[in-house]
């Protein structure tokens, strides 16, 4: 018998607007995948924090939203980093989550019983 691994003290940070090293299409591709086997999983993780160019994929256009819009309704925490939302300057095109701070990201960290960086 397989059991699924339970997710809900992770952490994901998604730092990137998708997977690997790749040509972007096929890392956004690769990243709704992998958003796919989180959301079989039966618990699902904690928290998804974005930040850097990972901002990116919470905003109007992304291949990612539906995924993460399941996941958030869940009860998954998704967390964008403030900053980096400003530097993009796409606040009016974040679609989910809550924008929050390096704080609010470090106390995620820090309450987290793994860390898993994409």
């Amino acid at each position: 018998m397989t059991t699924q691994p339970n997710l809900a003290d992770t952490l994901i940070l998604v730092t990137s607007d998708g997977l690997g090293d790749a040509p972007p299409d096929l890392g956004r591709k690769v990243f709704v995948k992998y958003l796919e086997l989180i959301e079989e999983n039966g618990t699902p993780p904690g928290v998804i924090a974005f930040y850097t160019r990972g901002v990116l994929l919470v905003t109007e256009g992304s291949p990612a939203l539906e995924r993460l819009a399941s996941l958030e309704k869940r009860g998954v925490r998704l967390i964008v980093c403030k900053t980096c939302v400003d530097y993009f300057n796409v606040a009016d095109k974040v679609r989910v989550g809550v924008i929050g701070g390096m704080g609010d990201i470090l106390a995620a960290q820090i309450l987290a019983k793994k860390v898993i960086t994409v």
